[in-house]
């Protein structure tokens, strides 16, 4: 929908309180009506269910592979760069007939269901390969978070995956960049690599598992799949302990993408085109973004960066080559790709030009944030183009609740989708949200433990996150989210301080000066918070005086202080009351840990690990000592 009214020049700066956006139209797309059905208890619980029949759905995810092989043999299903720089395509058929190969190898070679095959690389055409043979034959395929074994100092994460789940194959992709962390862990397992072979002994080839002709085993090992067959096995990010294996059955994959097309049918009227380089070990990307694209048909090109300033030049060099409809990301994403989109007007019409929609997941879109991206979909394309999310999780498909109307404002995380049901549970001044459904997953790998004190007496799964009704008088406006119920905390008048939310709100306001932040305060009197300080930003605010400075100078240079001061009292303005006024920054340049798992690859904060891991800068942030501190 091109020129749909007069578009000012400029486009007035993004402001929430003119409302200058609620008169802009959307670009069309074909979305189902709202429903929901409503069950109030006694007891202050409230079901929440899509009254809408969950449709039928396939036995296995290569059900969707082995038809998309005879319908589009030869669209590309995968693209990834190769060494010289040129794209690599792997077509559905040709898809289908590696995997087939991929299965033949592995049952001759002894590998079954009892064993996953572990996968500790990143996103390639061979880690997918090998993952769909994997799956197709009953073997579960288990993606491991290449930090792990590439970021960590003591691999304890990698050893404990492969001493607790034992798998029978390891895949990485360079055998001579994995060498360290397998010498140290030493599984029992066969290893199989692309690149460097030779750096580990008796490494195998990944060509040779693609040397034989499939013939009928695997035929009848296809066939022995069910809905109960565990597909993946995805491991929890490990930020509260060691990672938890949670078993993704074929039914739980498929039912998901049934979900999805039922309230996105956009999806059937056009392939999807994603650029997309986050993780196959999230569910984000494992079971949302390619399984999305395999059931409907579409193109997945590889993107070899990530949001992060040293790696996001490789994204946008992507973006500027292919062509999407889709953009799919995490919310760090959009605040590297609208500063570019905004200098670049030719690129934000390339980028946005067919975009159907735009999805977020992961973590919240700062309300600032997302009125800049509505600035530049009004400028390219006369509308804006609908923004929406989901709330779910690795137990959960990922989406469990979702987004599926255009909104006007941030965190709308949705309503539930067909075949789902959510209870409303009443938990610490907040209103916890737990899952019932086909999507869900039945528990941990071997841990049975952890597995039964996932649900409750019902069988509904306790995320651990909070929500509040968007309009409580109007239900059909959804829900958003409304923090970790772990992670939120009281101060010492006993007003409960909503973490999730606060620290989403104060980065709307510090940004760029604090990249991101663990809010602080738990039996104290104030609200702080210990802010990861962007050094470039930082920099920035000094001057050509920063030239120089060490990273301890710049976060105490006064100009910095002066300049985040400003930003703090427009944020405390705005939210003056005493379980949101912050009241203390404390600068820190030292990034998060994954070792004390502070972070996970994605770049998703631990709270609670930072906070414990870094108490000393807690006390100093509330004795107010160092040069570091900026008060309010």
């Amino acid at each position: 929908m091109k020129d749909v009214r007069p578009i000012p020049d400029p486009i007035p700066d993004a402001d929430p309180s003119t409302g200058w956006t609620k008169d802009w139209p959307y670009t069309p797309l074909r979305l189902p009506e709202r429903a929901l059905e409503i069950e109030r208890r006694d007891n202050g619980e409230t079901i929440l269910r899509n009254p809408t029949p969950l449709e039928p759905y396939p036995v296995q995810v290569s059900d969707d592979l082995r038809r998309q092989a005879v319908r589009i043999p030869d669209r590309t299903f995968l693209a990834q760069r190769g060494a010289d720089g040129d794209w690599v395509h792997l077509t559905y058929a040709a898809a289908r007939d590696r995997a087939d190969r991929v299965s033949q190898w592995l049952l001759d070679n002894g590998h079954n269901g009892d064993n996953p095959v572990a996968i500790l690389s990143d996103n390639s055409l061979n880690f997918a390969v090998l993952q769909l043979g994997a799956m197709q034959v009953g073997i579960p395929a288990m993606p491991v978070s290449p930090a792990y074994s590439l970021m960590s100092k003591d691999f304890a994460k990698v050893r404990h995956v492969c001493d607790s789940f034992t798998p029978s194959l390891v895949y990485v992709e360079d055998a001579a960049l994995f060498k360290p962390a397998l010498d140290a862990v030493k599984p029992d397992a066969t290893i199989v690599a692309t690149r460097n072979v030779e750096a580990i002994a008796g490494a195998i080839p990944f060509d040779d598992l693609l040397a034989g002709a499939p013939g009928a085993a695997v035929e009848r090992a296809y066939a022995a799949v069910t809905g109960d067959s565990i597909g993946k096995i995805l491991l929890t990010s490990g930020s509260t302990g060691l990672p938890k294996g949670v078993i993704n059955t074929q039914r739980l994959m498929c039912s998901s993408l049934t979900q999805i097309g039922q309230v996105w049918p956009f999806l059937h009227d056009e392939p999807p085109v994603i650029c997309d380089w986050l993780p196959w070990n999230h569910t984000f990307a494992a079971n949302f973004n390619f399984n999305t694209i395999l059931r409907f048909g579409g193109t997945y090109w590889l993107d070899e960066g990530k949001p992060v300033p040293s790696r996001f030049e490789a994204t946008l060099r992507n973006l500027r080559e292919v062509k999407i409809n889709q953009y799919v990301n995490v919310a760090r994403a959009y605040d590297l790709l609208v500063p570019a989109l905004e200098a670049d007007p030719a690129f934000a019409e390339h980028v946005l030009g067919d975009c159907q929609y735009l999805f977020y997941a992961g973590a919240g879109l700062p309300q600032a944030l997302w009125d800049r991206i509505e600035a530049l979909s009004i400028r390219v394309r006369g509308a804006r183009i609908p923004m929406m999310t989901s709330l779910g999780s690795t137990e959960t498909g990922p989406p469990a609740i979702k987004g599926y109307w255009p909104c006007d404002r941030s965190g709308t995380v949705g309503l539930p989708i067909p075949g789902l049901e959510a209870k409303l549970a009443p938990a610490g001044g907040k209103t916890e949200i737990r899952f019932r459904g086909p999507n869900i997953a039945p528990g941990y790998y071997r841990n049975p433990e952890k597995t039964a004190e996932a649900f409750d007496a019902e069988g509904f799964y306790r995320i651990g996150d909070a929500v509040k009704w968007i309009d409580e008088a109007d239900p059909m406006q959804g829900l958003s989210f409304d923090g970790r119920v772990a992670e939120n905390f009281k101060l010492l008048t006993g007003t409960w301080v909503a973490t999730g939310v606060l620290r989403l709100d104060a980065l709307s306001f510090l940004g760029p000066l604090v990249s991101d932040a663990a809010v602080t305060g738990e039996d104290r009197d104030e609200v702080g918070l210990l802010g990861f300080a962007n050094l470039d930003a930082c920099k920035a605010a000094i001057g050509p005086a920063a030239e120089g400075l060490s990273p301890a100078d710049v976060v105490a240079h006064p100009a910095v202080h002066d300049a985040l001061r400003v930003k703090i009292a427009a944020y405390n303005r705005e939210h003056p009351g005493s379980s949101q006024r912050i009241a203390r920054v404390l600068l820190m340049t030292a990034p998060p840990d994954i070792d004390a798992g502070e972070i996970t690859d994605k770049g998703y904060l631990n709270q609670r690990a930072i906070l414990n891991a870094r108490a000393e800068l807690v006390e100093r942030l509330y004795a107010g000592e160092g040069a570091d501190v900026v008060a309010a």
